[in-house]
């Protein structure tokens, strides 16, 4: 059995309903009531819905948040962060303004959206929160994410504009269709880094480690793991590096991921 499972969200965790299944909630529950520490994987940040999941899955463990830009323990509220500099956040707030492009900007907690575009109303419902558009100098932490919500035609347009000492993913939900989220963290930090520092705090390996996702911004966790498990409706390039298949977020895959995990 597995002790570590990382868990994406759009696309893995949350399908086109907008929720976990109660299926996927009763699988999770095995899983912890058995000894097993369920980490959510996610570039969304550590407030509104995705914080619920990370306390549901596990109440008193370490979570990655901002693509593992920040990780946070859920029981002791410890967080490890990595910061953009006000350079990197100034060049994507005026590529944003030249393109016409939504921007958001995020601290560990919380995020500020200035526009009021339908694709950031939308995004804020995804998210669970209310949507208040205000400025970034509203927020009190320090910036670890910038995220553009574009078109999902325009997601390369964005990746070619990435400033220097950072590195841009891009990802799509289920909730939202037609849209890409690519978001902007420091170049020395991804979802795989990020779970690597979780299982050194658990004592293991990451070849003791499952991941489960879906997209692009899956790979560098998918790539590191022992064991990199897709689901049905993964990206091309998570099946590839993937050694397990599992079915459609909406058929409930990540409940077979799950299962498979107790016989790894």
């Amino acid at each position: 059995m597995l002790k570590l499972i990382c868990i994406d969200v759009d696309g893995t965790l949350v399908g086109t309903a907008g929720d976990p299944s109660d299926a996927v909630w009763t699988a999770t529950k095995r899983a912890i009531d058995q000894g097993q520490h369920l980490a959510l994987c996610t570039a969304r940040g550590a407030f509104g819905k995705s914080w619920e999941y990370a306390k549901q899955l596990d109440p008193a463990g370490w979570h990655i948040f901002h693509a593992g830009a920040a990780l946070i323990h859920t029981g002791t509220g410890e967080r490890i962060t990595a910061e953009l500099s006000l350079d990197q956040v100034a060049h994507c707030e005026a590529a944003a303004a030249r393109n016409g492009w939504v921007i958001e900007f995020y601290d560990t907690d919380g995020y500020a959206v200035a526009s009021d575009d339908q694709k950031a109303q939308d995004h804020a419902a995804l998210m669970g929160v209310t949507f208040v558009p205000r400025e970034r100098s509203a927020l009190e932490g320090a910036i670890v994410r910038v995220q553009f919500v574009v078109a999902q035609d325009q997601a390369n347009a964005v990746l070619a504009e990435v400033p220097a000492g950072t590195r841009g993913t891009a990802a799509v939900s289920p909730v939202q269709p037609g849209v890409a989220f690519v978001s902007i963290i420091d170049e020395a930090v991804n979802k795989g880094t990020a779970a690597g520092e979780i299982a050194a705090r658990l004592g293991i390996g990451l070849d003791g480690v499952m991941m489960v996702g879906d997209g692009h911004n899956d790979l560098d966790a998918l790539r590191v793991v022992g064991h990199p498990v897709a689901m049905g409706n993964a990206a091309q390039e998570v099946l590839d590096v993937a050694t397990h298949v599992v079915g459609h977020v909406d058929d409930d895959g990540l409940v077979e991921a799950l299962l498979l995990s107790e016989t790894l």
